[in-house]
């Protein structure tokens, strides 16, 4: 019988490799800065891009993601947009390809239209102007919707390269006598 002035001991309390590790990472979120909570709050922003097609003359201003996920419209209106203007072929531009010109735009920081060269190219057109040029690839990002040939209105070329380079997400080819910088969603290089 236990009494009041002796009570029952307590059962021993021991740390486990799973109780430690809970611990720890009880601690380690404790110590998350805000700035990370705000960057992870920045993300779930809507996003949105503009564009001018200089072969069309067409523009276009869109928000592109919001609530967690692309828009479908949205990407239908890119994708004829930035269609092969030789053929009128219209293709699936790259999510990736958006969301680094998302990334590119914020970096230097406007919201002006991305004047276009070359979107979507067809593997036709792709050909013609290899046949033309030795500076078009065989395979060309183009040709898949991952890359984008573009200029930016206020904003010097070699700045746009830079920023570009920057964020350190694909391809990157300079053009300073045609006037425009590739950008694409391929490994990581760069060439003029």
């Amino acid at each position: 019988m236990k009494s009041a002035d002796n009570p029952a001991p307590a059962p021993a309390q021991t740390l486990n490799r799973r109780s430690l590790l809970g611990l720890a990472g009880a601690a380690a979120l404790s110590l998350v800065p805000q700035r990370a909570f705000a960057y992870g709050q920045a993300l779930a922003k809507p996003r949105a891009l503009a564009f001018y097609n200089l072969h069309t003359g067409e523009k276009l201003r869109t928000e592109f993601w919001a609530d967690g996920k692309f828009i479908p419209e949205a990407l239908g209106h890119i994708n004829r947009l930035l269609r092969d203007h030789r053929t009128n072929e219209i293709s699936a531009i790259d999510p990736t390809l958006l969301d680094l010109l998302h990334r590119l735009q914020r970096r230097i920081g406007t919201e002006e239209a991305f004047h276009v060269i070359s979107g979507y190219r067809s593997p036709a057109s792709n050909s013609l102007l290899r046949a033309r040029s030795g500076g078009v690839a065989n395979r060309s990002l183009h040709m898949s919707g991952k890359a984008i040939d573009i200029a930016l209105p206020g904003c010097k070329l070699a700045h746009l390269r830079q920023a570009a380079l920057d964020l350190r997400a694909g391809g990157v080819g300079y053009y300073p006598a045609s006037g425009f910088v590739h950008v694409d969603t391929g490994r990581v290089r760069q060439w003029t």
